[in-house]
């Protein structure tokens, strides 16, 4: 599945949801699920500036793929993270470089976020966009 499939599959999944307490309560399940990140991984190097809770995103470059962990001492910012995860996670620098965060609006993040989690989001796209241009 290419990240656009995997935005398209997030979109038809978040469609099912009537409201946005559900749509909510979906993303911070999603975050539930992140893999158990390392306390070693957790320095200023891998931290998010921006995000108003703690955020850590630690990358690795693997067969061509870019690699990321990450996690949040929020639960709603953990589902942001697993949803980007889903969307970037894995793929080739130069798919993550082409691939523009479309699903913002496919799923009304981008009108249902508040202004401090809107730019965390983004300060967590923008870490993955310059990993991303980094490594190609």
């Amino acid at each position: 599945m290419t990240a656009r499939e995997a935005q398209a599959e997030l979109a038809d999944e978040f469609a099912i949801f009537d409201n946005w307490m559900d749509r909510y309560q979906y993303i911070i399940d999603m975050g539930k699920q992140l893999p158990a990140f390392p306390e070693s991984l957790k320095s200023d190097d891998t931290k998010i500036q921006g995000c108003q809770s703690n955020v850590w995103i630690h990358d690795r470059l693997e067969d061509g793929r870019l690699h990321f962990d990450a996690t949040s001492d929020a639960a709603i910012v953990s589902g942001l993270i697993a949803v980007l995860l889903r969307i970037y996670n894995d793929r080739p620098p130069s798919e993550i470089q082409a691939t523009p965060p479309d699903f913002l609006g496919e799923l009304g993040l981008d009108k249902h976020l508040s202004p401090t989690r809107s730019n965390g989001l983004h300060a967590m796209l923008d870490r993955i966009y310059t990993v991303a241009k980094q490594a190609a």
